[in-house]
């Protein structure tokens, strides 16, 4: 317990720093959200997971949809609730290690996840979707071709792991392009996945993708 917790204080104290550090413009939501916001209920229930900034949450509070925000940072946390006010908007920011609490099944409609991976997060986010609810899910790829990103590959999808991890779901967009994309495509490092929970779905255990992924298609939409 005394190692876990330093661990986490050392990640607080990390991205404490990392977003108090960060210039004062306003997040902005993710490729994946933004894009396919069509897919969105008219109402219900969204989470942010691991937020950060929070350009996701404000950006489904603008929508009318009650919102949840997650993060470990204090400072993250503060500074989207500094936002929301200034907008006039209602939303639920809370200091929170998502990896020792997760979600609690069937309480969102929504679930937006962007620049962050924790594969054991997987049946959790799953189970929190109630039926016909949304996964919207946007993070770095291995097939980097650039700097951005984390530079310790683990934090990195390999190719279509995102669809073998959520190949529960319902698979409603994708898109892993690559060095492929557009050379100022600011999705070109990141992988996007939409996935639908349909009634009577059920989390399996999901072996995680090997290097034989490499081998698979790549699908783009």
């Amino acid at each position: 317990a005394g190692v876990q917790g330093t661990m986490e204080s050392g990640l607080k104290e990390k991205w404490d720093r990392r977003h108090g550090a960060a210039c004062d413009h306003a997040p902005v939501a993710a490729a994946v959200l933004r894009e396919n916001a069509h897919l969105l209920p008219a109402a219900g229930d969204a989470l942010d997971l691991a937020c950060g900034l929070g350009g996701n949450a404000l950006f489904l509070a603008a929508r009318g949809m009650r919102t949840q925000a997650w993060d470990l940072s204090p400072v993250a946390i503060e500074r989207l609730r500094a936002l929301a006010r200034k907008r006039g908007l209602s939303l639920r920011a809370v200091v929170r290690d998502v990896i020792a609490r997760p979600p609690e099944p069937a309480c969102f409609d929504v679930i937006v996840v962007s620049r962050f991976l924790e594969r054991t997060l997987v049946p959790a986010l799953v189970e929190a979707l109630r039926p016909g609810g949304l996964l919207f899910y946007q993070t770095f790829t291995r097939s980097r071709v650039d700097d951005g990103g984390p530079r310790n590959p683990e934090y990195r999808l390999r190719p279509n792991e995102l669809l073998q991890m959520f190949k529960v779901l319902r698979l409603v967009h994708y898109r892993e392009e690559g060095p492929l994309a557009n050379a100022i495509d600011e999705t070109r490092n990141m992988a996007m996945f939409i996935g639908r929970r349909l009634p009577g779905t059920e989390p399996v255990s999901m072996p995680l993708a090997t290097e034989d992924a490499e081998d698979q298609l790549i699908f783009s939409s």
